[in-house]
């Protein structure tokens, strides 16, 4: 996130100890709003599908339209904090974040929830990257590992609290709840920043709009693509194919833009790719949130659609992987001074293989322990991966590069999110259609099977009441298979990351406040 015009200015002072507790408070207040709201949202997803008259593939907008709206402002959060200062910005960013909020829950359709949640998303895009950078102006350097483990633990209980919150709220209240909830905590956040959060300096600063466009045009146009795809039968549809090319071809622009202009005048030096560390890095980040995002997404509509879990229920067999996935950061902390961070990362790769291919054995019958336990070897898995990784991305980078490099890395992050909940309900919705068919094609007089089934449910005789429900059972197991399908495409992602690590040259070893810093968003 290049493009000053002046050279930065040295960091204030930190403030005196005394205050320091306040604003701690108030911006991981603000934070930790933002990053629960991500997932808060999931378990209530089937609830909103009804309410909101929107099809699988459809309801799944309101998460990828926050994401991508987050990723394009996300490299405006140092242009802008420096034009009008950072207190200035974090208010106008909470202010807005709580307004977009109170909308989505009112919205009356799924038009206006996903307009809302771009808003949400233009809002909430400078957060966690604001909360992260005044932490540090917090406190001095001898003790800056401690508040980043304080922000570390604050944007990690967002998966635990999330799904949890998210289900009773729904299930009490209702799922506009899950929305209205960020008022008085956003309200709280809004007045601790006013009177704890210090100001800074404002600063001229030049910021490469044109590399933004060109950014920004060819991430939307790829997740419209995505999102519509299916419905509109992908490559038969003029604006499909208006679409791609329109994203291919801001993706070019960008990339002719930014290698022909100097590193410091471009939004991002895309000459960072050269180091391989960096590049597979973001690659294996870029799938990680596929990954994790997709199976976020799933399971939520597998325990309430086909195993008629209650909402609150499916938040609490959800938070599990929340706190498997703090575990899994605690062990790295402890050893990635000690351990090669590629083992490290090796490891949790294949324990989130493990867990995503143990989804393939869910069915129809399953008890609660088999549904938990593969949620419990992935989620550790997935918190072994991100800080090791993350320390790979930065340790053969010069240190000047690591705030540009970090900006690009997590936005890699947030498009390989957005992205991969877009490829797993077209798979889905793909794949209930295929399954439909194919189930649905042995069931005719001629089949033996079939008649026995007929009588072993009480229908000899196949009448109207007969045809509803085996139109319910078809549906059902059709829809499970495609779940399988989803699961298993999902363990097949974190296979193709394994062999992006033999690439990777050993990274060095960095002390505490370096690998807690790559938690930044």
């Amino acid at each position: 996130m290049n493009a000053a015009a002046l050279p930065p200015s040295s960091p204030p002072a930190p403030p005196p100890p005394s205050s320091r507790g306040l604003i701690v408070f108030a911006v991981m207040t603000a934070t930790i709003m933002q990053v629960i709201d991500i997932t808060i949202v999931n378990v209530a997803l089937p609830k909103m599908q009804g309410a909101l008259s929107a099809t699988t593939d459809q309801i799944t907008w309101v998460l990828t339209s926050y994401l991508v709206a987050s990723a394009i402002l996300m490299p405006l959060t140092g242009f802008i904090t420096d034009r009008i200062g950072q207190k200035r910005y974090l208010l106008l960013s909470i202010g807005g974040f709580v307004a977009a909020s109170a909308l989505c829950g009112m919205a009356s359709s799924l038009s206006e929830m996903v307009l809302f949640r771009l808003v949400q998303g233009v809002f909430g895009a400078s957060l966690s990257p604001l909360s992260q950078s005044i932490m540090v102006q917090t406190f001095p350097p001898e003790k800056r590992g401690r508040a980043m483990a304080i922000w570390g633990i604050g944007v990690t209980a967002g998966p635990i609290l999330g799904p949890t919150l998210g289900g009773w709220l729904t299930q009490v209240l209702s799922w506009r709840w899950d929305f209205f909830v960020n008022l008085p905590v956003g309200i709280l956040a809004f007045f601790l920043a006013m009177i704890a959060v210090p100001e800074t300096a404002r600063k001229g600063r030049r910021m490469d709009w044109f590399g933004l466009a060109f950014l920004a045009l060819a991430i939307a146009a790829l997740q419209v693509v995505l999102d519509r795809g299916n419905t509109d039968d992908w490559f038969a549809s003029n604006t499909i194919r208006i679409l791609s090319f329109l994203s291919f071809a801001g993706l070019l622009c960008f990339l002719v833009h930014g290698l022909g202009r100097k590193a410091h005048d471009s939004i991002f030096d895309l000459r960072l790719f050269r180091d391989r560390n960096f590049a597979s890095a973001c690659i294996l980040i870029a799938a990680m949130g596929l990954g994790m995002y997709g199976t976020l997404v799933l399971q939520p509509e597998f325990l309430e659609n086909l195993l008629n879990y209650p909402v609150l229920t499916t938040g609490l067999v959800m938070a599990p992987r929340g706190f498997a996935s703090m575990l899994g950061m605690f062990l790295v902390g402890r050893l990635i001074n000690r351990v090669d961070a590629r083992l490290l990362v090796l490891v949790g790769v294949i324990l989130s293989l493990l867990g995503s291919f143990a989804m393939v054995d869910y069915s129809l019958n399953i008890n609660l322990f088999w549904v938990i336990w593969p949620m419990l070897v992935q989620g550790i898995g997935m918190g072994m991966i991100f800080v090791p990784l993350a320390t790979i991305a930065y340790s053969t980078l010069p240190v000047h590069k690591s705030a540009e490099a970090a900006g690009m890395f997590n936005l890699l992050r947030t498009v390989g999110s957005s992205i991969g909940i877009s490829i797993v309900t077209t798979i889905f919705t793909e794949q209930s259609q295929v399954n439909w068919n194919v189930l649905g094609g042995h069931m005719n007089p001629s089949n033996p099977a079939f008649q026995h089934y007929l009588a072993a449910v009480g229908l000899p005789n196949l009448n109207l009441l007969g045809a509803q429900l085996l139109g319910g059972v078809l549906g059902q197991q059709a829809a499970m298979i495609a779940f399988v399908d989803c699961f298993m495409f999902i363990g097949w992602t974190f296979v193709f990351m394994i062999p992006l690590l033999l690439i990777v040259k050993t990274p060095r070893r960095h002390g505490k406040v370096d690998v807690m810093a790559a938690l930044a968003d």
